[in-house]
């Protein structure tokens, strides 16, 4: 079971790698449009991982234990708390998202380059939580996570981390970058999740007591980088179209995976 919990935590970060290893075999950086249309499935994959995946077990774990009509409550406040939690990282860590012009955060002098690649790691941290906290309910054996529901938040996250991987990487080499940096860059923005996921791991025997606290705070984090990030990138311009078909059929994968995987 050990073995299948670090082999599940290091799959999204395989899906970064290979995304970002394009760079490497493709002439041309992505168009607009199809960073659009990527960026939209990212967001339908993690909406579709925050309710089925998080939000839905948080409640279904607490309606067992005759919190009756409060049983929303943990996953309420665990919403809130994630949502809090990335709002205050992003006014903390200085980044850049993909058509801004300006940073956010904290003033900083750092490279455009290396605020790009935070921006990335800035909603890779509640993916890499999210895939920890579910292996280490998987783990417990008594929370009645199945092998199948943590592998298909994985591979859901792995599949939205693709195209991530290659729009930090493709857009890099664009600017100037060479080939093996601009793949560097794209490898290390996507190395915090299993780092988050071993930490989340390694503290299994804490967290299950609070585990539907903790899979709605990865929910909420989640939802915020959505909401605040990707969703105005797929919109922005022209052809938001694209991004809206493309985030549809990112949700229903990742529904169609933890439903067949569970």
């Amino acid at each position: 079971m050990l073995y299948e919990a670090i082999k599940g935590i290091f799959i999204p970060f395989l899906g970064t790698s290979l995304g970002a290893a394009c760079v490497l075999f493709m002439k041309n950086g992505l168009s607009k449009t199809v960073q659009k249309a990527l960026t939209g499935f990212a967001a339908g994959v993690m909406v579709a991982a925050s309710v089925w995946s998080l939000i839905i077990p948080a409640i279904e774990q607490m309606e067992g234990t005759g919190a009756g009509r409060l049983s929303f409550l943990p996953a309420f406040i665990g919403f809130w708390a994630g949502t809090l939690f990335l709002l205050l990282l992003d006014h903390i860590i200085p980044h850049l998202h993909m058509y801004a012009t300006k940073a956010e955060g904290r003033k900083s002098k750092l490279a455009r380059t290396t605020m790009m690649v935070l921006a990335v790691t800035l909603h890779n941290i509640p993916e890499g939580m999210a895939v920890g906290i579910v292996y280490a309910g998987f783990l417990n054996g008594t929370i009645g996570i199945s092998a199948g529901a943590a592998l298909a938040l994985s591979l859901g996250i792995a599949i939205q981390n693709f195209p991530e991987g290659a729009i930090i990487s493709m857009p890099l080499h664009a600017e100037g970058q060479s080939k093996l940096k601009a793949l560097f860059y794209g490898v290390l923005s996507g190395a915090v999740e299993p780092i988050a996921a071993s930490i989340m791991l390694g503290a299994s025997s804490f967290f299950i007591p609070l585990m539907p606290y903790l899979l709605s705070f990865a929910a909420g984090a989640m939802m915020y980088v959505v909401v605040e990030e990707l969703i105005p990138e797929m919109s922005e311009g022209e052809h938001s179209n694209i991004g809206v078909i493309l985030f549809a059929f990112g949700f229903t994968v990742m529904m169609a995976l933890d439903v067949a995987l569970s």
